[in-house]
């Protein structure tokens, strides 16, 4: 009988623990600022292989300019920004983190897309982004009909991805997880060209001579915000307003002057990427 009642009470303290457990994620979902505070973190997925926009560089630190916004989050909702935990993330795996609570925000050049609105919630734009296609001088892609019969680099959850697999199924798809495995590959001569984010291309082409964005837009002009899980209302909420405050301050291009200027230089026009 001792045996029976001492079974009974663990099973009791057991399920007592996981009702709690469940009732501090829900807690975490629907009031997601608190949680953020009462652990004294923010959580932010960026990238550690996109530069300007988000990597590690030789002393294993965080930089680029989703780097520089996510330092300013944790500065106005902790107090510090050293207040942020950066958590290294892959294109394919973003909503995934988020899903999994892995992180609190995503910034890792997150493109908004009606897919993507379905299963994370988007705050507002910090970004403008078109698709662009990046290919070697000697072997120029100038135009979709170049792309006939060869191979296009691309990396895996990326919008340029998605926009060659719905738009132009007969143009074969080479996928890379990794953006650094994705341009070694275009490095290597392992396909024609390769599409991504033009603002990408656009740094990337200038460090590396002999490949030129000969395709700079593709689809619509999209834009790139900060993603939070599914129903975290008050943090959507709380960046909204971050990003409208941060925008009428002109914080936006003194990111930019920070992170992207030395990248592209005079190439670009800072009003075809910054929201001003």
């Amino acid at each position: 009988m001792k045996k029976i009642i001492s079974l009974l009470l663990t099973l009791i303290l057991a399920l007592g623990a996981l009702v709690s457990c469940s009732s501090k994620e829900e807690e975490q979902t629907a009031s997601g600022i608190d949680a953020i505070k009462e652990a004294g973190v923010v959580r932010i997925g960026v990238f550690s292989d996109k530069p300007p926009f988000g990597f590690v560089d030789e002393k294993g630190e965080n930089q680029g300019y989703d780097v520089y916004l996510a330092k300013r989050i944790a500065k106005d909702l902790l107090g510090d920004e050293s207040k942020v935990e950066f958590v290294l993330v892959e294109a394919a795996n973003r909503v995934e983190y988020l899903q999994s609570n892995k992180v609190d925000i995503i910034l890792a050049n997150f493109t908004q897309t009606p897919e993507r609105e379905e299963v994370v919630d988007f705050a507002k734009a910090y970004m403008k982004v078109d698709i662009g296609v990046v290919s070697p001088d000697g072997s120029p892609i100038k135009s979709i009909d170049d792309l006939k019969g060869k191979q296009l680099i691309v990396n895996k959850g990326t919008t340029a991805e998605a926009f060659f697999t719905k738009n132009y199924p007969e143009i074969e798809l080479v996928g890379y997880e990794q953006n650094t495995e994705a341009f070694n590959a275009l490095l290597d001569g392992r396909g024609a060209a390769l599409a991504h984010d033009n603002t990408l291309l656009f740094a990337w082409a200038r460090e590396n001579k002999g490949f030129t964005t000969y395709i700079d837009s593709l689809g619509d002009e999209s834009v790139i915000a900060p993603a939070v899980k599914k129903g975290n209302t008050e943090l959507k909420e709380w960046l909204d307003e971050e990003i409208t405050k941060l925008t009428q301050e002109g914080f936006f291009r003194e990111a930019y002057d920070a992170t992207l200027l030395p990248a592209f230089g005079d190439t670009v026009d800072p009003a075809s990427v910054i929201i001003e």
